[in-house]
C-alpha cells in the first residue's frame, strides 16, 4: 500500500543542478549581446533568468507539496486542457515574433508561451483518461481514438503557429503514455502511418521547412546563407574540443551564433566546457531519466505512473531533440533545452512538472520496491488485470470523458 516517503534526492539534485547551470550559462552566452547589441547591462538576461529560476523553483516546491492525486479531478484536468486550447487560439491575436505567433505578450515585459503548458496539460489528461479506461485500453474507438484526437487538436493548433517541433513532442508524450497504459501496437502503428505522411508533407511542401531539410543534408553548401546557423553551431562545438576554451571564453556567441543564449545554448556549453561539459549535461539528463522513470514506475496508482511517464518523456525527449539540432543530427528547429535555455515560459512550467514528479516519488507501493520495466506494467490481458495494480479496474468508473 502507499506510504509517504522522502522525495527522490537524486531527481531533485539533477533538476536543481541543471536549472542553476542554466543561469550560469545564460550569463556567459548573453553578456556580450546584452551590452553591445541590446544596449542593456551585461547582466540583463541573467538577471531575468535568475528571477524565472527562483519562480520556477518555488513552483517546483509547490508541486512537491501539492498532492498529485488531486490532478485526477475532472475540473482540474479538463479545465487546464480547455484553458490551454483557449490560449493556443489567443496567440493568433498577438503580433508575430520572428515569424511565429507563439507568445501572448503582456505589457511588453511578460510573455507566455501556451505550447509549453500544453505538454503538462496533455500528460494530466492522458493519465486521468487512461486510468478510467483500465480494462478497455485495447479498444480502438472507446480509448485510443479519443486520446489521439485530443493530442491531435493540440498539435494542429501548435503547428499553425507554426511550431512543428513542440507538436512532435506532444506526439512523443502521447505515444509513451499510450504504450505504457497498454494500447495495442497495431493501433499505434495505424495512427503512425498518416501522422508520418502529414509530417513529411509539412516538411516537403512548405518551402521554408524544405529549405531547412536541404540545409540539414548539406549545411556547408551555403555557409554564409541558409546554412549559417548550423555551421556556426558546428564551429562552436568543434572549437571546444575535449576540454573547452574556458568559461566565458567562447567566440561564436559574439554575434556569430544566433540565439546563443536560448535554442543553441548547448553549442556554447560545448565550446566553453568542451566534450566533458557536454557529456556532463547529457549525464544529468540521463540521471533525470533514470530517477524520473523509477519514481513513475513505483507510483502507488495507475494515474501517478502514467503522469510520471508523460512528464519524464516530454522533458527528456525535448532535451535530446534540442541537442540533436545543435549537433546537426536533425534539421534546425527552434525548441529550448529544458532547464538551461533562456526564458521563463519554458522553465517555470517544466520545474512545476518536476515538482509533481517529485510528489509522485514521495509515494511508494510496498509490493513494488523492486524494479519494474514499462513492459511489465502494460495491461496485456483482455480483463485489464495489471501486475502492478491488480484491483485498479474495479475502482474505476466506466466513463469516457467523465
Amino acid at each position: 500500500m502507499a506510504r509517504k516517503l522522502q522525495a527522490d534526492e537524486w531527481l531533485f539534485a539533477a533538476t536543481v543542478a541543471l536549472a542553476l547551470f542554466g543561469v550560469v550559462m545564460v550569463y556567459s552566452a548573453s553578456a556580450v549581446i546584452a551590452a553591445a547589441e541590446k544596449g542593456h547591462s551585461q547582466y540583463y538576461y541573467v538577471a531575468r533568468q535568475g528571477g524565472w529560476t527562483i519562480i520556477g523553483l518555488c513552483a517546483m516546491w509547490a508541486g512537491m507539496r501539492f498532492d498529485y492525486g488531486r490532478l485526477r479531478n475532472g475540473k482540474i484536468a479538463y479545465g487546464l486542457l480547455a484553458l490551454v486550447v483557449l490560449l493556443l487560439v489567443a496567440v493568433f491575436a498577438f503580433p508575430p515574433i520572428n515569424g511565429a505567433r507563439r507568445w501572448i505578450r503582456m505589457s511588453g515585459v511578460f510573455s507566455l508561451q501556451p505550447s509549453e503548458i500544453s505538454k503538462i496539460a496533455l500528460a494530466i489528461f492522458l493519465a486521468r483518461f487512461l486510468e478510467r479506461r483500465a480494462g478497455r485500453e485495447g479498444e480502438f474507438w472507446a480509448t485510443f481514438v479519443p486520446a489521439v484526437l485530443v493530442t491531435g487538436v493540440l498539435a494542429l493548433l501548435i503547428v499553425a503557429e507554426p511550431d512543428l517541433g513542440t507538436s512532435l513532442m506532444l506526439a512523443v508524450v502521447c505515444t509513451s503514455v499510450l504504450f505504457t497504459a497498454g494500447a495495442r501496437l497495431k493501433h499505434m502503428l495505424l495512427a503512425a502511418a498518416p501522422a508520418l505522411v502529414g509530417v513529411a508533407g509539412l516538411l516537403l511542401f512548405v518551402p521554408w521547412r524544405l529549405k531547412r531539410v536541404l540545409v540539414f543534408l548539406d549545411p556547408w553548401a551555403d555557409p554564409q546563407g541558409s546554412g549559417y546557423q548550423v555551421v556556426q553551431s558546428l564551429l562552436a562545438v568543434g572549437s571546444g574540443g575535449v576540454h573547452g576554451l574556458g568559461f566565458t571564453e567562447g567566440r561564436q556567441k559574439m554575434f556569430f551564433l544566433p540565439f546563443a543564449h536560448s535554442d543553441f545554448i548547448f553549442a556554447v556549453v560545448s565550446e566553453e566546457l568542451g566534450l566533458f561539459g557536454g557529456l556532463a549535461v547529457i549525464a544529468l539528463f540521463g540521471l533525470f531519466l533514470w530517477r524520473g522513470m523509477r519514481a513513475a514506475l513505483r507510483a502507488p496508482d495507475r494515474f501517478g505512473m502514467l503522469l510520471g511517464v508523460g512528464i519524464v518523456t516530454g522533458i527528456v525527449a525535448q532535451a535530446l531533440f534540442n541537442m540533436s539540432v545543435v549537433l546537426s543530427m536533425l534539421p534546425t528547429k527552434g525548441i529550448p533545452l529544458p532547464f538551461i535555455s533562456y526564458g521563463g515560459s519554458s522553465l517555470v512550467p517544466t520545474l512545476f512538472a518536476v515538482g509533481v514528479l517529485l510528489n509522485i516519488s514521495q509515494q511508494s507501493n510496498a509490493s513494488r520496491e523492486v524494479g519494474f520495466s514499462i513492459f511489465d506494467l502494460r495491461f496485456k490481458n483482455a480483463g485489464g488485470a495489471s501486475p502492478a495494480f491488480p484491483n485498479q479496474k474495479s475502482k474505476i468508473k466506466d466513463e469516457t470523458f467523465a
